[in-house]
Parts: C-alpha cells; structure tokens; sequence
C-alpha cells in the first residue's frame, strides 16, 4: 500500500491529538537541532546544511511516509558516506549523489522493492552500523580532546597514527567540556527520559566554554555565523557524465536510505503496536531527499533515535514530525545565531555517544552466541567498512549472506537427480 499514513490519522484528529503532537513535535526538534549540526560537521559541510535536512527532509518524511511516529533527517550513518562523497566530488557531488538516490528510491517504491530489504542479513546489517559508529567515534578525537592538528587524514588506518602523534596538544578545557557535556547526556536521559536533556546538556557545556571563558573551538570561531535565511531551491547540474561518476555513491545513499528508515520504522511499530507501509515509506524517503537536494541538504532518513523520543514524548501522528520540522525552521530564522557558541567539543561528547549507541553494546552477548558463519559475516562486514570503505562492505557482505543463506536451503533427503 503506497498511501501516506497522514491520510489515514487525519481521519480521527483532533485537538487533543494535536497537543500531544506539538508538545512531541517540539521535544523531538530540541533533540534533533544539536544532533543535526554535529552530523553535519562530522560530515565536513557546513553546519546549516544540517539545519536545513533535518527541516526540508523531516518534513516530506512525516508527510508522505507511511509510519505513524517516523522522524527524519539527518543520521549518524550517513556521516561516512557524506563526508567521502564530499571529499571526492565536492559539496555539488554530493547534492547530485542524494538527488540521484532520491530518484531510485522512489522507483524502488513503485516497483514495491521496500518488501525485500527484509532479505538484507542481520549479520551485515549489524556489521556495519558497528563499523560506521566506530568511525564515527574516532572522527571526533580531534575535538574531543582539542587536538592541534592542520590536515587529519579520512581514512581511518592512517588517522589513528596522526591523532596520536599530536597526543600532547591536547586541550584540558575541551576535554572538561567534553567530559561534562557527555555525562550530563547520561545523567538526564536516565533520570528523566522524556525531558530534552541532550539540548540542555551540550548548551551547559558550551555555556560554561563562553562563561569563563575557556580557549575552545565554537561553530562561530570555525565556520562563521550561520545564516538566519533558508535557502532557496536550486536544480542541481545534472550533466551526463557527473550522473555516471556520481552513480555509485547515490546507490548506496539510496540503500543506506531504505534500510535505516524501515529498520527505524519497525522499532517504532514494536512502540506503538502498528504497522507501517514500508513502500510509501520509501517513496517518502525519496521525495525528502530530492526535496532536501534542491535546497543544498543532505541525505536524510528515518533517525530511530529521534522516533524513539518522539514515541516517549507522546507523538501518535505524521503531524508530530511536521511540527518538528517547523520548530527547527523557527529558529534558523529567529535564533540562528544562538548557535554560533555551542562548544565543538560538546558536540564531539554528543557524537562520541550516539556512536556508542548506534552500535547497541546491549546485543553483542547475542551476537557471540550466533553461527560461526554469522558471525565471521559480522565481522567480515565491520572490518571492511572500516578499512576500505561502505560501498565495497556492503556489496561483499549482502552478496556472501545471500549465499549462505541459500546455502542453508538444502533439498529434502529424498531428493535425487533425475535419470536423463
């Protein structure tokens, strides 16, 4: 079924439904503003083109999804893809790579190819969310303890060395701020899960940065102000030979895109007791995605942190999202510039955290109890993701899964090659 579930909830709304929607709506946007510019910056794009994903994304992505809590925007597990696309092809690139996946996506929608990542094996699904957070959590090393370093190298066998070569520029107010940011996360998401405490924590750590004042690096001392207009929408070039150099990236976009938002929306349907339609859904995804194209953003997807919290704050419809989107257009036009003093290291805390928990520590007991094949797949996945890269992990992952599991097929004992 490819109808958007705003049509379906419509149908019963009303204004007690809309408060709770607002109220979650706004919760979700105070979670998903730090979040959004970390994600960006980790990404090596300006940080307003978190802002303006988690914005244009989020808003296509509750409006035509077929979930009823989803929450879109800009992930953690895009943050390696981006930051390569952007360092090979440029900022451009990478517009025409989500552009392009958005395009595939809705295809893929169509043709109800949403059905068959399901087939996708766990083992690599869980491979490379681990190899992703890693690198992740090593990507901000350098902000996280204020290291001086003028070129750190993208990939991950060679950064280590240089990271640790640099050990003694090491900034003692950073990692103060880091440190403070990372457990004040901790603290209140335990003792108060539905307060937006993420928001609170990285704004006392940056406070206490411009308070005292500490010599850390803030997203204005780095990037400037950000700019309290949206954007205009522009096509992107998309000339013949950059579709065909840039097709690569936007499959894997475009993969990463479907499964992240149908693994999100299936946590979320063990929430709330639903179900979602996981077609409509990734046709939502690639309408967000051109959306968010043509206005400079980045990839965006199902995030199932930030549906998780919608869930908590007492979300029950798309409306919920589309008002998160709104709250997050609010301030970049009235408080944009609110931002230019959160600390880089409170954010480098906030990141360093979501890795942690994209990698569900919580299961890997489960994982050593699977079959050795499982879990030499599992490991074989994270490695190469990241020692080489996520396109060539992906593909040798789902193509080995896919085999053992028709390996594990076999016919029945009575079966026989017939006499020809």
């Amino acid at each position: 079924m490819l109808q958007p579930k705003i049509l379906t909830t419509i149908r019963e709304y009303s204004w007690t439904l809309f408060w709770g929607d607002l109220v979650a709506g706004v919760t979700v946007a105070m979670v998903a503003l730090p979040l959004s510019l970390a994600i960006a910056i980790a990404s090596g794009a300006d940080p307003v083109k978190g802002l303006v994903t988690a914005v244009v994304g989020g808003f296509f992505i509750s409006l035509l999804g077929g979930s009823r809590v989803q929450i879109g925007g800009p992930t953690g597990a895009f943050i390696v893809v981006v930051f390569g696309v952007i360092a090979e092809h440029g900022y451009d690139g990478l517009v025409i790579a989500t552009a392009m996946a958005g395009a595939l996506l809705v295809v893929a929608g169509y043709l109800r190819i949403g059905n068959l990542i399901a087939f996708v094996p766990d083992a690599v699904v869980n491979g490379f969310t681990i190899g992703i957070a890693l690198i992740i959590a090593t990507s901000q090393l350098q902000d996280f303890f204020g290291l001086r370093v003028e070129d750190v190298p993208a990939d991950f066998l060679e950064k280590l060395p240089v990271l640790w070569q640099a050990r003694d520029t090491a900034n003692l107010a950073a990692i103060l701020v880091a440190v403070l940011t990372m457990a004040l996360i901790v603290i209140l998401r335990k003792r108060y899960p539905k307060f937006p405490g993420i928001l609170l924590a990285v704004a006392i750590g940056s406070g206490l940065a411009a308070a005292l004042p500490l010599p850390v690096d803030t997203i204005a001392s780095r990037f400037g102000a950000l700019p309290s207009q949206f954007p205009v929408p522009t096509l992107p070039d998309l000339s013949p030979e950059r579709i065909v150099e840039l097709l690569p990236s936007a499959i894997i976009i475009a993969f990463l895109a479907g499964v992240e938002s149908l693994l999100s929306a299936m946590v979320a349907d063990r929430m709330i007791d639903g179900r979602h339609r996981p077609n409509a859904e990734i046709i939502a995804q690639g309408i967000a995605n051109i959306a968010s194209s043509l206005f400079g953003g980045m990839p965006a997807t199902g995030a199932i942190a930030r549906t998780a919290t919608n869930v908590k704050a007492g979300g029950k419809t798309p409306v919920a999202g589309l008002s998160h989107a709104v709250f997050i257009l609010l301030f970049m036009v009235f408080a944009a510039p609110l931002a230019g003093y959160l600390a880089l290291p409170a954010l480098a805390a906030l990141l360093m955290l979501t890795a942690w928990n994209m990698s569900e520590p919580h299961h890997w007991p489960a994982y050593l109890k699977l079959r050795l094949s499982d879990r030499v797949l599992l490991i074989l996945t994270l490695v190469l993701t990241v020692v080489i890269d996520l396109t060539v992990a992906i593909g040798v992952g789902v193509s080995i899964g896919l085999a053992l599991r028709l390996a594990r097929r076999r016919p029945p004992q009575d079966w026989h090659l017939p006499d020809r």
